[in-house]
């Protein structure tokens, strides 16, 4: 029951004491002019709490409005669905607290903060912001990230985790063969190797900007900074994490420092790429998997991209059009049709040859949280307001050998 579906109940019961009274032409009694009293406060209370809910969702109706996407798209009260919708972790928080976070210019012991943001594998769980009472409904729409290029997280497997820490197994190796036998003979038997038990615990990534009184006043600098600078920095350190982590403290333990992945190296005198294949082949025969993703170091890649034939004659394309003068031209064309992150968050002459997919998942635990406040260190009597911004997750790798970690020999 809303607001406003309390209000007249509350308002109803009222009347039906008043009513009963008269129709019994009798004079109310004591008690039952006390209840009376006790629901018309009620009632004056409810409508102030509608008024100050109806005159928020009103600055959130016209906080949209003024953004130049809406004015070039038009009203948002024209399309309600996409109204509701958030593009970016930037506009999903100011959307939330942009009406009130000017006003913690000024104020002290003020903390704002906004659902979490969501990816499209989330469980959809709200918990409630330390301004409630300002605030009567969440937005539980969900949104993805804007980011632009391919990063790690986007090869892996997705999933969501209620718990603290993610258990699983990872098999070993299959003893035993099938063959053929002859009437009333003895089978051959097959046999997994014991299963390990592995877990995964959760890690919290976090990390937080300062902006001044006059910064937050202009809420699209804001929106940007959120979108341009928090959340790139944070997809950076978390593809470090997925890669390099080396899982002491509160580090994750990333795919190549796990135990059992493949290693392989390319000899100076052959063509990387053949070695590259050959990586891909290796997981194929070993784990049964099939590779869909590579990642690379640019160096490395910039060594595939411009190698040429012997008429000079760049393979992936030259800077003008596609392979041999034929079609567009592609920023980064994938290694071998695999999709391929090319990324400083791995090292130089290190190129990781997966089945990413489906050897292993990350798990994220709700979404990026974002929360300002003045109250933190010196920043109200600075005149600053702190933006922080976190996330927690986990990460499996179930089939170890599915990844062939390749090391290049340059010559």
């Amino acid at each position: 029951m809303n607001l406003k579906e309390t209000r007249t109940a509350k308002l109803a019961e009222a009347t039906a004491i008043v009513d009963g009274a008269k129709a019994a032409v009798r004079a109310m009694t004591e008690d039952e002019k006390k209840a009376v009293s006790e629901l018309l406060e009620s009632v004056e209370t409810l409508d102030q709490k509608i008024k100050a809910a109806d005159e928020d969702q009103e600055r959130l109706t016209r906080l949209a409005t003024l953004t130049p996407e809406a004015q070039a798209k038009g009203k948002p009260e024209d399309d309600p669905a996409k109204a509701a919708m958030a593009k970016s972790l930037g506009d999903h928080f100011i959307k939330h607290v942009g009406s009130r976070l000017k006003e913690l210019a000024g104020q002290g012991n003020v903390t704002l903060g906004a659902p979490e943001f969501k990816a499209a594998t989330d469980n959809q769980v709200t918990t409630g912001a330390v301004w409630t009472p300002v605030l009567t409904e969440y937005d539980r729409t969900i949104v993805r990230g804007n980011r632009t290029r391919l990063v790690v997280a986007d090869l892996l497997g997705s999933g969501t985790i209620s718990g603290n820490a993610i258990s699983y197994f990872v098999e070993g190796a299959m003893e035993g063969a099938f063959t053929t036998v002859a009437e009333a003979g003895a089978k051959p038997q097959l046999h997994v190797v014991d299963p390990t038990a592995v877990v995964d615990g959760l890690k919290k990534i976090a990390g937080f900007i300062k902006f001044t009184d006059e910064m937050v006043e202009d809420l699209d600098f804001y929106v940007s900074e959120i979108n341009n600078r928090l959340l790139y920095v944070l997809a950076n350190f978390e593809e470090q994490q997925l890669l390099n982590g080396n899982g002491t403290g509160t580090n994750v333990l990333g795919i190549l420092n796990r135990s059992g992945i493949q290693t392989s190296a390319g000899l100076t005198t052959a063509v990387h790429a053949d070695r590259v294949f050959e990586a891909m082949t290796s997981i194929s025969t070993v784990s049964g998997l099939d590779a869909d993703g590579i990642v690379i170091h640019p160096t490395d890649y910039q060594r595939f991209r411009l190698m040429k034939d012997a008429n000079m004659q760049y393979f992936g394309g030259g800077f003008f059009a596609g392979e041999y003068g034929n079609g567009t031209i592609t920023a980064q064309p994938p290694l071998w049709g695999m999709r391929t992150v090319v990324t400083p968050a791995i090292a130089v002459g290190v190129v990781l040859v997966g089945a990413f997919s489906q050897a292993a998942t990350v798990y994220r635990k709700g979404g990026v949280r974002v929360e300002s406040t003045n109250s933190h260190a010196s920043d109200f009597t600075s005149n600053l307001i702190t933006t922080r911004a976190e996330e927690r997750i986990a990460l499996a790798v179930r089939v170890p050998s599915a990844f062939n970690k390749l090391t290049l020999t340059v010559a």
